[in-house]
């Protein structure tokens, strides 16, 4: 968990902060605001090109007209002008509301303005108009930008019909951006409140329905909630695996991540796409229901449960919890022997009590010589015992493991016998300690089929387990054969790849085979199943640890001739 959230977790701020509806309504009004920026920018300029347009053509009509004036084509020629075009100019400025009229000579010398400042002064006179062609554009005149017409004023005498006597001039002052704002505040206000109205209900609205949709939480509720969930997934120490519909990986914590070997990009990604595979892939997917699935994953031992999650009937997807049970399952191999050896001093302290009785039955009765009889036979049975179990079985563990095997197996009447050629000198501690987890599970199942068996058999047929032990070229093959029904060949693999079980107790989830598997595979060996004709025979192969790699035997499901 990141020091970010601890503080958000921890040290959150109390402060009040702004709710949903008025951080919507903050952004709308910043969007309401922007728009009429850009629609006043807009405005100014279709006014300005408005102004160009229409006042454009009427000052070009009014210089025209101005040229053609008789009284202009007359006066123009004669010496001041300005005396006779003054009155004319001037009342054509208040008759046609524009900023100014000036006429100036053949040569652009202002001779007659209503500006008259003008006077005597040079026009900036447009290319083409001294040539006898009209113009219309911006010019500064007077200090001010004004749009002006410029129409050229031609003669009309016989002998100079067409000869330019020089330039009428309208002019109307160019309206500031200012000035073109105040004329558009009035419709910018009228947009400004229907936008506002608008945002204030679509903001109202809009924070209504996210609300109904996150259950009434702010934003900073969501984060929150969003964070302390991510806190939590972290934190624990099971991993969450998160599908949905589709089987696809929606979110995974570091612990199922490493549990299950995923990359960081798992998020998004079907259970295909990731590889998994096999029983993990049937558990996580649903195709294999019930709580407290095993699964083999790797070299791990894992406790899978699923929960489907559903809303208003339609299923979302699952969410699905590992455990880890390979510490558990290193305890139970570290704690099997110690369990093994009170199991057989239970059956032995049983089976002498028996013993004893029947001495002590025999003294009181008076027979002394059937006791003494009674106890040689004791002995040859006990050294037949330590003969066929302890000159081949050399290892000190095992020998002991087998002898308490073979008390358990004749109390639920089936004999477990050493096979004949069966050999095993003394082995490191931890080869010792996985040799016999795998021989005591595999010898556990094999007397539990035994037994399970031996019910409907005739009277005279015996149940038994044969085990056959031999260490060559660095490895240790253990061969367990028994009289039960067999293995379904169906079901071959399954019993050890995924926790398979036949028994009906409770918390019984064939973790024992689960186990074989996983000891045989850490050491580079395996596992196998084949029935024979008498029952089933289970084969494991464990290289040595403390072997020479150049003569450790790859594990092949042959068996031993």
């Amino acid at each position: 968990m990141s020091v970010s959230i601890i503080e958000f977790i921890v040290f959150r701020p109390s402060l009040r902060r702004p709710t949903l509806a008025g951080q919507l309504l903050a952004y709308q009004l910043a969007v309401v605001l922007i728009v009429l920026a850009v629609i006043a920018g807009l405005s100014l300029a279709q006014s300005r090109a408005v102004f160009t347009s229409e006042q454009g053509r009427r000052v070009t009509q009014l210089a025209e007209s101005l040229a053609t004036t008789d009284l202009v084509r007359d006066r123009l020629p004669q010496p001041a002008p300005s005396q006779t075009l003054a009155p004319k100019i001037l009342g054509d400025l208040e008759r046609w509301q524009v900023s100014s009229v000036t006429i100036a000579d053949a040569e652009g010398k202002v001779v007659a303005s209503t500006n008259p400042l003008l006077i005597g002064t040079y026009l900036p006179v447009a290319a083409g108009v001294l040539d006898g062609r009209g113009w219309r554009g911006e010019i500064e005149l007077g200090g001010r930008t004004e749009l002006v017409a410029q129409a050229p004023v031609l003669s009309e005498a016989r002998d100079e019909i067409g000869v330019q006597l020089g330039v009428a001039v309208v002019g109307q002052e160019v309206p500031s951006l200012g000035e073109l704002l105040v004329e558009a505040v009035p419709t910018l206000l009228l947009y400004l409140g229907v936008a506002s109205a608008l945002g204030v209900a679509g903001s109202w609205l809009l924070a209504r329905r996210i609300k109904r949709q996150t259950f009434g939480m702010e934003p900073r509720e969501i984060a929150g909630l969003a964070e302390h969930r991510e806190a939590m997934l972290y934190g624990i120490a099971e991993g969450v695996v998160a599908l949905d519909d589709q089987h696809r990986v929606t979110l995974v914590n570091d612990v199922a991540r490493r549990l299950l070997d995923l990359p960081d990009g798992a998020v998004g990604r079907t259970l295909g796409d990731l590889e998994l595979t096999g029983r993990l892939r049937d558990v996580l997917s649903g195709t294999v229901t019930g709580s407290d699935q095993v699964v083999l994953q790797g070299n791990r031992v894992l406790v899978v449960n699923r929960m489907p999650v559903e809303k208003d009937g339609r299923a979302l997807g699952a969410v699905a919890t590992l455990r880890d049970r390979t510490e558990l399952a290193q305890l139970e191999r570290d704690l099997g022997s110690f369990r093994s050896t009170a199991e057989a001093l239970r059956a032995q302290a049983h089976e002498f009590d028996n013993k004893l009785h029947t001495i002590s039955g025999l003294i009181q009765i008076g027979e002394q010589d059937e006791v003494v009889r009674y106890i040689d036979a004791l002995n040859r049975h006990r050294q037949s015992l330590d003969l066929s179990i302890g000159e081949p079985i050399r290892d000190k563990a095992i020998a002991a493991l087998l002898m308490a095997k073979s008390a358990q197996a004749s109390e639920r009447q089936v004999r477990l016998e050493v096979a004949a050629g069966s050999a095993l000198g003394p082995l490191e501690p931890e080869d010792s300690a996985d040799v016999g987890t795998v021989l005591g599970n595999l010898v556990d199942n094999a007397v539990d089929a035994a037994a399970g068996a031996r019910a409907p058999l005739p009277v005279a047929a015996e149940a038994w387990v044969s085990v056959d032990i031999r260490e060559d070229a660095g490895a240790v093959r253990i061969t367990v054969t028994d009289s039960g029904p067999g293995v379904p060949p169906e079901t071959a693999e399954e019993v050890f790849a995924h926790g398979f079980t036949t028994k009906a107790a409770a918390g019984e989830h064939g973790i024992g085979l689960a186990l074989t598997r996983l000891v045989c595979e850490h050491h580079g060996g395996g596992v196998h199943v084949a029935n024979t004709a008498d029952g089933a025979r289970f084969t494991a192969v464990l290289p040595l640890l403390a072997g020479s790699a150049a003569t450790t035997p790859a594990f092949t499901a042959e068996e031993p001739t």
